[in-house]
């Protein structure tokens, strides 16, 4: 199919006039990507806080793309973060230059590929790219029909500095990344941008991250180079039983964007959507047809979702889905006991300031919640945030209280997972404070 690309590419535009336009339409914007390294070197000439600000405020995020201002508001970035960061990791930044600027020579390729990509999916509909330089948290996301990189995070490679980071996230994300992988990242997202529905379980963003590796490398006509997909094929039945077992959980951390958690390879999970995809492309007649539902298959309907895997053939035996949920509810966690008072007592101290929550094992740190109990928010009885404790199977909240009072709230599942990745099963906590 792709060798016929060249002579295919003066009709496919003829034809697809409607949706994308005529030849000169720009679908690639890297004006952010000068203008962030124009307001750096500006807030490098001075080192007074406030005129760095200014600078990177009326030279970068005044002079935004639409693509960055969508950035900014989906990942909470600004101009005092950038600042921030600028001057915490400067071995970083002067090291990530040179790839940034790199993308501004990626536009006819990728434009090329897009083209490549509708031959595939007559059906696409038009979206933007835009590089960015974001806040370090986030490589690339989709907002509508925009795609938008942040390109310190994506062009980051082995020879990235990363000497200044605490954390071990971005340094096990750019030793796996390359250069040569940035036009299939810009198709990957592109196929967000295309799909239907918002994921709602391991196996159904999954499916939707590794479908979208599973077209790129469709798209790209070359096996996608990746360290998740080099590690499953070489251990696909151990990683695919797992897999099995925590399908229709929300457990993740487990299997999706856990650089600085992981115990194996980081996020195996697309590598399972994507040969999940690959195995209904190759069991299916139509081709055709075949990427076409892989792209337009509704992630929020669970029957399709599950009806999509059972003919993949993934999994030649099937699956049963009462015992594999019955088997994830006995490994979540749970409360086992409060102190200094027990769950439901009449007569707690009106002066205390300080209950424990103990679990029945580890816990997760990472995040907890909270929700409000039936009687509202009169009767919610936490102060300011809480801690856990060292041996993390347990954490102590401040409490803000007053006598003859009734207390309700929920320590819920949302928040509060096992260090394995299991979320906690709900516990009501209810209890009432003696008169003073």
């Amino acid at each position: 199919m792709f060798s016929k690309l060249s002579s295919t590419l003066a009709l496919m535009l003829a034809i697809t006039g409607a949706s994308y336009g005529q030849n000169n339409t720009q679908r690639v914007f890297t004006s952010d990507v000068d203008n962030f390294w124009k307001a750096y070197d500006m807030s490098l000439s001075t080192t007074d806080s406030l005129k760095q600000l200014n600078y990177i405020q009326t030279l970068y995020v005044d002079k935004a793309s639409e693509g960055l201002k969508a950035f900014m508001v989906a990942r909470d970035y600004s101009a005092p973060l950038w600042v921030k960061l600028i001057r915490k990791y400067p071995k970083f930044w002067n090291s990530i230059r040179a790839n940034t600027l790199s993308v501004k020579s990626k536009g006819k390729e990728i434009d090329k590929s897009i083209l490549r990509f509708q031959q595939l999916y007559p059906e696409l509909k038009e979206a933007k790219m835009y590089f960015t330089v974001g806040g370090l948290r986030s490589g690339g996301t989709v907002k509508g029909n925009m795609v938008l990189i942040g390109t310190e995070i994506a062009t980051g490679t082995p020879s990235t500095n990363v000497t200044e980071f605490e954390s071990s996230w971005l340094p096990n994300v750019f030793k796996v990344q390359s250069l040569d992988n940035l036009v299939s990242l810009n198709i990957h997202e592109y196929v967000h941008t295309q799909q239907r529905g918002s994921s709602y379980d391991v196996l159904s963003k999954c499916i939707s991250e590794g479908s979208c590796d599973f077209i790129a490398e469709l798209v790209m006509g070359k096996p996608l180079k990746a360290v998740y997909i080099d590690y499953g094929l070489a251990h696909q039945a151990e990683v695919a039983r797992a897999f099995e077992q925590d399908m229709f959980s929300n457990a993740y951390n487990r299997w999706l964007y856990n650089g600085s958690t992981t115990k194996t390879v980081v996020d195996l999970g697309y590598f399972m959507g994507y040969a999940i995809c690959k195995s209904y492309y190759k069991n299916a007649a139509d081709k055709q047809k075949a990427i076409k539902d892989i792209i337009e298959l509704d992630y929020s309907d669970s029957n399709k979702v599950e009806d999509f895997l059972t003919r993949s053939g993934y999994y030649p035996k099937g699956f049963d889905k009462t015992t594999l949920l019955a088997a994830l509810e006995n490994k979540k966690p749970t409360v086992s006991k409060l102190e200094p008072f027990k769950n439901g007592d009449q007569d707690v101290d009106p002066g205390l300031k300080q209950m424990k929550i103990i679990f029945s094992e580890v816990m997760s740190t990472e995040r907890y919640s909270f929700d409000l109990g039936e009687k509202g928010k009169n009767h919610f009885p936490l102060g300011t945030p809480g801690k856990f404790s060292e041996d993390k199977m347990g954490i102590t909240l401040n409490l803000d209280l007053k006598p003859n009072q009734e207390y309700q709230f929920v320590v819920t599942g949302r928040g509060f997972k096992s260090d394995e990745g299991y979320a906690l099963k709900p516990y009501v906590i209810s209890f009432k404070t003696r008169a003073q």
